[in-house]
């Protein structure tokens, strides 16, 4: 069994307004493995800013429990923020210094000697491909690269855990491209990551499991394809037969997984909620017709379409 590199159990945060207790978050239960790429996802407003707070020790949690690489956060603050990094979405790099010289102060800060400090700010450099910026102000880099130099800062120090807040909000597709590369790389490093993001691709692409929150509750867990699953979200199928696929429809819409069946003609477009058996079923009933299958393409379901189901259409500040 894998190591738990977070764990939070019927985690809260209340805060008073008067005679109103606004519940941010509100008994979180988290697992996140040792070298696992998590994903935390929800609307505005939904407490995952203050998750992350609290796993960081910046706010503290009114119940509940919380650990991180083993330590509570409660108990031991200041050993909880040696084992854990964080990337802002707001860059929080040293104007007045060079890019590397913001890594050798964090290493500094870590309790590295200078030499080892320069070597190893020139090591992430290098292999997050912005070496030749080493010397350079924040004002003379991209924003993909001082997205990539506050990963590099990050993580000088080997943090246990690496939380990621939108790391590539505001960056073009092609750097978002790269990052996401990047990213992939220090996870096969074995890096534990905590990812939060609003792009819902990017949460598919990277991470292994998610957790879904909205008012302060986790309302789904688990694998992406297990997220789909339990979220209703919908494959479409989309099968051409030798004729008229009406008569077949019939047969089709009472298949148990179905919600769904359009034709056009020749064309039938199947939703359902899952895909496993799903063709030969709809083969069956075409040959029932005297019709064969021409052509058939299945568009998987989205991981916006179940956050959707799991959180609602409504509009968020």
């Amino acid at each position: 069994m894998t190591r738990a590199a977070i764990t939070t159990t019927g985690l809260r945060k209340e805060y008073q307004y008067g005679p109103h207790t606004i519940k941010a978050v509100d008994g979180i239960d988290l697992s996140v493995g040792e070298g696992e790429f998590f994903g935390l996802l929800g609307p505005n407003g939904a407490g995952k800013s203050t998750t992350i707070g609290m796993l960081t020790t910046r706010i503290r949690p009114t119940g509940g429990s919380a650990s991180v690489a083993g330590i509570d956060v409660l108990a031991r603050p200041v050993e909880v923020r040696r084992r854990v990094a964080v990337v802002t979405q707001r860059n929080t790099m040293d104007r007045q210094i060079s890019v590397a010289e913001n890594l050798e102060f964090r290493g500094r800060y870590f309790g590295m000697g200078r030499r080892e400090a320069r070597r190893r700010a020139m090591e992430l450099l290098t292999e997050f491909d912005i070496a030749d910026k080493a010397g350079a102000s924040l004002d003379e880099v991209s924003g993909g690269q001082a997205r990539r130099a506050m990963i590099c800062r990050a993580i000088m120090h080997r943090p246990d855990v690496l939380v990621l807040d939108e790391p590539s909000a505001g960056v073009d597709p092609q750097t978002r491209l790269h990052l996401w590369d990047l990213l992939r790389r220090l996870h096969a490093d074995g890096q534990t990551v905590l990812l939060t993001t609003h792009h819902l691709d990017e949460a598919e692409s990277l991470c292994q499991r998610i957790a879904v929150i909205d008012h302060g509750r986790v309302v789904a867990a688990g694998g992406i394809d297990e997220i789909k699953s339990a979220a209703g979200a919908e494959s479409v199928t989309t099968v051409v037969f030798t004729g008229d696929a009406g008569p077949a429809a019939e047969t089709a819409s009472k298949i148990g997984y179905v919600t769904r069946v359009e034709v056009e003609g020749s064309r039938m477009r199947v939703h359902a909620t899952q895909t496993t058996g799903l063709i030969g079923e709809l083969a069956a009933a075409g040959a029932d017709q005297g019709l064969s299958i021409q052509d058939v393409s299945t568009l998987r379901p989205s991981l916006e379409t179940a956050f959707l189901n799991l959180t609602g259409r409504e509009y968020r500040q």
